[in-house]
């Protein structure tokens, strides 16, 4: 049976995989239905690989985390019990991606991403999924709309209560203006001479 090996290849990033048609689906000689390796290289790191579920996780994790980062939302995505994490830096710009071991006794794998890396890796990624040679079905979630509350929370709360302040401040400033101004004294109209020529109009009764 033929084996098929496909590469990705960004500035930052180097995905390939490696895997067989699967005959029995029908698949053509160049296709991968069956994955049997994958490596990743980053600039600065280590090479990764791993199985077809760690490779999934991968993807799990890293591209909804990049696009809720496009949208300004900075989360962590990947539960502590997956093979892959990423999220924001704890301190300083950049991403922290952590890989997990399905090996007793490895410890974590911490790599720090810049905005770069990330995009690279991102793409490598995307392509991988849609590239139609590679008949995989990958269990990724789709992608959903970002939650209303997400929205709300990438805005400081500082800058979410300076509005309604400063024009709860404006309105109080209108209103004591208004309430310095003085009032014309009353009957002053009623006091003011009448200009010559002109006669008061008399009652019909009178005439």
């Amino acid at each position: 049976m033929q084996k098929n090996s496909y590469r990705y290849e960004q500035s930052a990033a180097l995905l390939l995989v490696e895997g067989y048609p699967d005959l029995s689906a029908g698949h053509g000689n160049e296709a991968i239905g069956i994955l049997s390796a994958w490596r990743l290289q980053l600039i600065g790191t280590p090479e990764l690989e791993g199985t077809r579920d760690h490779l999934e996780s991968l993807m799990t994790a890293v591209m909804p985390y990049a696009r809720h980062q496009l949208s300004g939302v900075g989360r962590r995505f990947g539960a502590n019990s997956s093979f892959v994490s990423i999220g924001p830096m704890e301190s300083g710009p950049g991403h922290q991606l952590e890989l997990r071991s399905s090996r007793e006794g490895v410890e974590p794998l911490q790599l720090k991403l810049d905005d770069a890396d990330l995009a690279d890796l991102v793409r490598c990624l995307d392509r991988l999924r849609l590239d139609e040679r590679v008949k995989l079905t990958w269990t990724i979630p789709a992608d959903q709309p970002l939650k209303r509350q997400d929205l709300v929370d990438r805005i400081p709360l500082q800058r979410r209560l300076a509005a309604p302040i400063l024009g709860g401040f404006a309105l109080a400033a209108t209103v004591g203006v208004a309430l310095l101004q003085p009032l014309p004294p009353i009957g002053e109209e009623s006091a003011k001479p009448m200009a010559p020529g002109l006669e008061t109009a008399q009652p019909d009764a009178e005439r």
